[in-house]
């Protein structure tokens, strides 16, 4: 994501002190035959742009990969093949969302929030049309993890919640220790940083400019997704076969990449994040999706 220059000297500062009902299942009964989806993340896989192709590093900017601790989505879908639009494809899954404010808006009281190498869906068999599937698309609605922050050469740890999803209702958020209250709509790119010098900690807030999301789509051509969105779509590398006689449980890996998708305008070009010294934050979107039948 983006962040002007106030943010990036909000986060600076910070560091110096320191619905729809759900159309699938998360807890299927447990004599249902299921379709898990579970959630990868991968640093060393390829980092991708907003169209899919290979995404060198900017002359001038850095970046490093986040060490992720949670992700939740908001939508999953499965179709068959690059010419299906969002939506007319089978969709698996819509988390809940409240009309709270002037539009509708994630629900995020409602979020499941997963880790590494977790469940994040898990869909009755029944529920899933047999077919041939080659792409996946997840709405990512919201990330938390870790990034190495420098301060006047010392070393901090500052743990970022980010709020990717089209729009989102938070009542609060918990971002590592601290907990934020809102009590309201957030457009893409609302965030809260925590961080902590020598063990004195402080929270920040800040709101990313729209369109700056890194949103990966190879099928963009045939198969434009909404700006702001954040549906990822990735391709299986071997079809996805259901024939809906199956016995035994599916289960699907989702490896999101993370490689630099924490990404800044380098001011002081030393490779370090330092916000201290004018670095600038441009990007935190993620880098890509591939879904893996195991």
């Amino acid at each position: 994501m983006n962040f002007k220059s106030p943010a990036t000297i909000a986060i600076a500062a910070l560091l110096l002190q320191s619905c729809n009902k759900e159309i699938g299942s998360t807890d299927p009964p447990g004599n249902t035959i299921s379709v898990n989806f579970i959630f990868t993340f991968d640093s060393t896989q390829a980092r991708l742009n907003n169209l899919g192709g290979a995404a060198s590093m900017p002359a001038g900017n850095a970046g490093q990969s986040p060490r992720f601790h949670a992700i939740s989505a908001h939508y999953v879908e499965l179709t068959k093949d690059q010419f299906t639009g969002l939506g007319a494809g089978a969709v698996l899954y819509k988390a809940a969302e409240v009309t709270t404010g002037v539009a509708k808006a994630i629900d995020f009281s409602k979020a499941k929030l997963t880790g590494n190498n977790e469940v994040f869906l898990a869909v009755p068999l029944s529920n899933l049309p047999a077919g041939t599937y080659n792409w996946l698309r997840v709405s990512l609605a919201y990330q938390n993890y870790t990034v190495a922050a420098y301060l006047s050469g010392i070393k901090v740890d500052a743990t970022i919640a980010s709020f990717i999803g089209f729009s989102t209702y938070i009542q609060n958020f918990k971002i590592k220790d601290s907990t934020v209250t809102v009590n309201a709509n957030k457009a893409q790119g609302f965030w809260g940083v925590e961080g902590s010098v020598l063990g004195f900690g402080s929270v920040q807030t800040g709101q990313a400019p729209a369109g700056a999301t890194t949103v990966p789509n190879p099928i963009f051509a045939t198969s434009p997704i909404p700006q702001s969105s954040c549906v990822v779509t990735g391709q299986f590398s071997v079809p996805l076969v259901i024939k809906g006689t199956e016995t035994t449980d599916i289960n699907i890996r989702v490896s999101l990449s993370t490689n630099k998708s924490f990404e800044w305008k380098d001011a002081d070009g030393n490779g370090r994040y330092d916000p201290g010294n004018g670095d600038q934050v441009v990007d935190m979107g993620v880098r890509g999706m591939n879904p893996v039948k195991l």
